[in-house]
């Protein structure tokens, strides 16, 4: 590890507790509960992830790679030996002139993201593997100084802002703690020499049994220090409006350095006069001091409070690996239609190619989204809940990592929006007969009862002209277009009296 970059930490920390000081957050959990998620997020519903780095040169197995291949016996350790040889000879860091995104125009993505009717845009910044995809003053080992030599994440950021769309960013650097402590079992480029701050690889501690314990570790005062520094480093740098975290800063031992983290945050987003959004898992934070987070999942009902998803369009990986196995239009269509009826957004990751193309899989997919809420639009953005979020008899199963297999949605499975004075009732399969049956809103008139008592004077699907016919019995809201084809989700369009 023969490049390291010293700095002092103490000039960051001072910096860091002035801005707490003068803003009005503190680093305390009641202070940061009159944190409110801005009305712009609520409005925007839906954001593009972006896995980039490293790990996209060798495009194998997972985003994971950078740990796998030094884990022994598995399917990345065995391919990595197949393939580059033994890991003392090459090793991660070997891959960084391999990547070389040379062919990365920021402007052509931006330009895709905002067809594909995306609001706001969150590419990881650093993930795990511990390469800042950002020019950097804390760490040589940046995509400015190394790789690309190229500051990624800020060109792709102005590229953004030029398209109209919001900017995020996502730091996975936390994790790093212990990202790469299998190299350091057996004789590796990791474990060549020992490891101090600054060093790529550092500092490579024996990781926890348990990943999802939040007190299996000691985390080190200056591990957690450094993982400050970087993220307000990002803040400052790219000014986010949406600050991501994976799951790892629910450890206990980070909670000191996670609350002064969030007070900086809010301060500075009140100094620029646009509130931001930091999206937490599991109990990272306390309940209303930031925006709760499901990975790859979803809840069974509406929640009173605002809160995200983030999926892949692959159903395996978060970045690109040859072979993804990709998930269809219509059930991306049919996830961003449940999140939003449950009073939530959803961030859809893509993974681009080490020499900074989109594959074509990605781009089909974000297109095929893209066309669909052009015309559908008004059904999602700036949408509230209505007083019931769905019906049918498809059960989601609330929790994380539910997307394995895509949803068995059936014609009769709806889900339900409002927005100014218009109800949508979006179906979540298309019928093959074009029948349509919306139990919710059959009719009523026993006022003992929270059923549907509204007089409705109009169905129109958006942006069709065919034939359609609709009637209200006891039973439901009947609604007949015979000649409409389609895969995906189908929205009517109900105006009431």
């Amino acid at each position: 590890m023969e490049i390291f970059m010293s700095y002092r930490q103490e000039p960051w920390l001072k910096k860091i507790d002035e801005v707490i000081a003068k803003g009005p957050f503190r680093d305390e959990w009641a202070s940061l509960n009159k944190y409110e998620v801005p009305e712009w997020f609520k409005e925007s519903k839906f954001g593009i992830f972006i896995h980039w780095g490293v790990y996209s040169v060798p495009a194998f197995d997972s985003e994971w790679y950078s740990r796998n291949m030094y884990q022994v016996g598995s399917k990345a350790y065995e391919h990595h030996l197949a393939t580059y040889g033994a890991h003392k000879d090459f090793g991660y860091k070997d891959f960084i002139p391999m990547f070389k995104a040379e062919k990365f125009d920021p402007d052509e993505w931006a330009q895709l993201f905002k067809d594909a009717g995306a609001k706001y845009v969150v590419p990881v910044c650093e993930h795990h593997d511990g390469f800042q995809m950002y020019k950097s003053k804390v760490s040589h080992w940046n995509a400015a100084e190394m790789g690309p030599k190229r500051d990624l994440i800020g060109d792709l950021t102005k590229a953004i802002h030029k398209k109209g769309l919001t900017t995020g960013g996502s730091s996975h650097r936390i994790e790093h703690y212990w990202f790469m402590d299998q190299g350091m079992k057996y004789e590796s480029d990791i474990s060549a020499q020992p490891l101090k701050r600054g060093d790529f690889y550092w500092p490579a501690v024996p990781g926890p049994e348990n990943h999802g314990d939040n007190d299996a570790m000691d985390i080190s005062e200056e591990y957690l220090n450094d993982w400050l520094i970087r993220t307000v480093e990002i803040i400052d740098k790219l000014k986010p409006r949406v600050l991501y975290f994976d799951w790892w800063i629910q450890e206990k031992a980070a909670k000191g350095h996670l609350k002064k983290l969030a007070a900086y945050y809010y301060n500075r987003c009140t100094e620029w006069g646009q509130m931001g959004v930091i999206c937490y898992k599991h109990d990272a934070f306390m309940f209303g001091c930031a925006l709760p987070d499901i990975e790859r999942g979803s809840f069974k009902e509406a929640k009173p409070y605002y809160w995200q998803t983030d999926t892949a369009v692959a159903r395996n990986s978060w970045c690109y690996t040859e072979g993804n196995s990709y998930k269809s239009v219509p059930e991306i269509l049919q996830t961003l239609v449940d999140v939003v009826s449950k009073n939530g957004n959803l961030l859809l990751n893509i993974g681009p190619k080490a020499d900074g193309t989109i594959p074509a899989e990605d781009a089909a997919i974000l297109r095929g989204v893209g066309q669909w809420l052009k015309v559908n639009g008004k059904a999602i953005y700036g949408t509230k809940p209505w007083r019931i979020s769905s019906e049918g008899d498809f059960e989601i199963r609330e929790g994380g990592f539910s997307d394995g297999a895509a949803p068995e949605y059936k014609s009769s499975d709806f889900r339900f929006t409002v927005n100014g004075d218009m109800l949508y009732a979006i179906a979540m399969a298309p019928s093959a007969d074009g029948h349509y049956e919306i139990r919710s809103l059959a009719h009523s008139s026993d006022t003992s009862h929270t059923a549907f008592m509204g007089i409705i004077s109009e169905v129109k699907i958006p942006g069709y002209t065919g034939k359609l016919t609709w009637k209200v019995t006891d039973e439901c809201l009947a609604i007949d277009v015979p000649e409409l084809v389609t895969e995906n989700p189908v929205v009517f369009r109900i105006k009431t009296k």
